[in-house]
């Protein structure tokens, strides 16, 4: 299972599948372009599309801004 390629998070930020930060994992299907995201023990916090490069991002008509791994998931408005 490769963890190349992007998922966009509840914020409409792009991020890799292979650091996607917040201490989070991401479980890939990629015949599903599926990502789920998970705590360590394995509680889903996130479900999103899976593409396998920013091309594929574009081509869908997305328009969200690659952050680093080290970018907060969420805002402190929201309890973040």
């Amino acid at each position: 299972m490769s963890s190349e390629g992007f998922f966009v998070d509840w914020d409409g930020n792009l991020r890799s599948a292979a650091d996607p930060g917040g201490g989070y994992l991401c479980d890939i299907d990629t015949v599903a372009r599926y990502v789920a995201v998970t705590t360590k023990s394995g509680a889903l916090v996130h479900e999103a599309t899976f593409f396998k490069s920013q091309a594929d991002v574009e081509k869908a008509g997305i328009k969200a801004q690659l952050v680093p791994g080290s970018h907060p998931w969420g805002k402190k408005a929201d309890g973040f």
